[in-house]
């Protein structure tokens, strides 16, 4: 189609100046998060050395950087979405190159250092564009579990084949659990609002090129309809990460992580799924859990479950996926952990 020209529009100065005052903010905000939840836990009179403190310094800080990574990835989604026709998106990625873009989901999770709640803006963003609902799950995958600072700890604490090991069976699990969900045909399960959204993008015309007042304004449109529905989500979804973190109970999960029986890494991946923690927070248990005596597999199981299937990232999600949807992902996951759990313990 040939693109019209648009005339200069007045209000463009003020939308510049504005997207800049925005995401200037947005920064400064962003690289004062630890700041914040320490200010907010010595205003209570908290310290971190206590669980309680500990818990809400979690609570103050993930809240924040969540909800500022929605806004900023909803909103650029919204300007993105309008350099592409949603019918060319989805025939991009899907049919007989879903696999690619499986493949290709999960390597942008590797450079993505989210914990589960932080990747589900982008994986929402995602299927907001008409990027197909098995290589998103990929995505989802692959970015809490699957990202270079848990490759760095592995390795600093492991070395490199326990590193090299888990980026492979990991990527496994992200891109087959993302094509087995693609393969399910599930669309149908994700909650109306979310299909009203890709309903309405189907029946756009692409037929003129926008200016950049209406791409910042599909942009502001799209904050309004996703944000607005998911915030509550969030709030409760990290309100129950919060008020489990800190508590794990160590010396009991060692005592059983560290038998040699056919139920130690189910049992490990379910009692991974209430927790909540990223990469970073859940590595150091990894490696105490492994001195007191716990099988690398099953611990392994245990921290992929935690990062990749947490109870809070579940809550989030529900806003957006149905019941049978969300259990479908956790079933496929949990199977794919489970395998790796399983072939840690054989292989080392």
């Amino acid at each position: 189609m040939t693109a019209h020209l648009h005339p200069t529009d007045d209000r463009l100065p003020r939308w510049l100046a504005a997207v800049v005052l925005a995401a200037a903010a947005w920064w400064l905000a962003y690289g004062h998060l630890t700041a914040f939840a320490d200010a907010v836990i010595a205003r209570l009179g908290l310290t971190r050395d206590t669980r309680l403190g500990e818990a809400v310094h979690f609570f103050f800080y993930d809240t924040p950087k969540v909800l500022l990574l929605l806004l900023g990835v909803v909103f650029v989604m919204g300007i993105v979405q309008t350099f592409f026709a949603p019918e060319r998106t989805r025939a991009l990625l899907a049919g007989r190159r879903t696999g690619v873009g499986n493949v290709l989901a999960a390597s942008l999770g590797i450079v993505t250092p989210f914990c589960s709640c932080s990747a589900v803006p982008l994986f929402i963003g995602f299927l907001s564009a008409g990027v197909p609902l098995g290589v998103t799950f990929s995505f989802l995958i692959a970015a809490p579990m699957v990202n270079e600072v848990a490759l760095a700890l592995l390795f600093g604490m492991f070395g490199w084949r326990v590193a090299a090991l888990y980026l492979a069976l990991g990527l496994a699990v992200a891109i087959v659990s993302g094509l087995v969900i693609g393969q399910l045909r599930m669309e149908a399960h994700l909650e109306d609002w979310v299909r009203q959204i890709l309903a309405g993008q189907r029946a756009a015309g692409a037929h003129d090129t926008p200016g950049w007042v209406a791409r910042f304004e599909a942009g502001r449109d799209h904050v309004r309809q996703i944000f607005g529905k998911v915030w509550p989500y969030v709030l409760a979804g990290i309100a129950v990460g919060a008020g489990i973190h800190g508590y794990v109970p160590e010396d009991f999960m060692a005592s059983f992580m560290g038998r040699d029986v056919w139920w130690a890494v189910p049992a490990a991946v379910l009692l991974g799924v209430p927790m909540y923690t990223n990469a970073a927070g859940i590595i150091p248990i990894v490696e105490a859990l492994i001195g007191k005596g716990a099988a690398l597999g099953t611990v392994l199981a245990f921290m992929m479950s935690v990062i990749a299937l947490s109870a809070p990232e579940m809550i989030i999600l529900r806003k957006a996926l149905k019941p049978r949807l969300i259990a479908t992902f956790a079933g496929v996951v949990a199977t794919g952990i489970l395998l790796v759990g399983y072939v840690f313990n054989l292989l080392l």
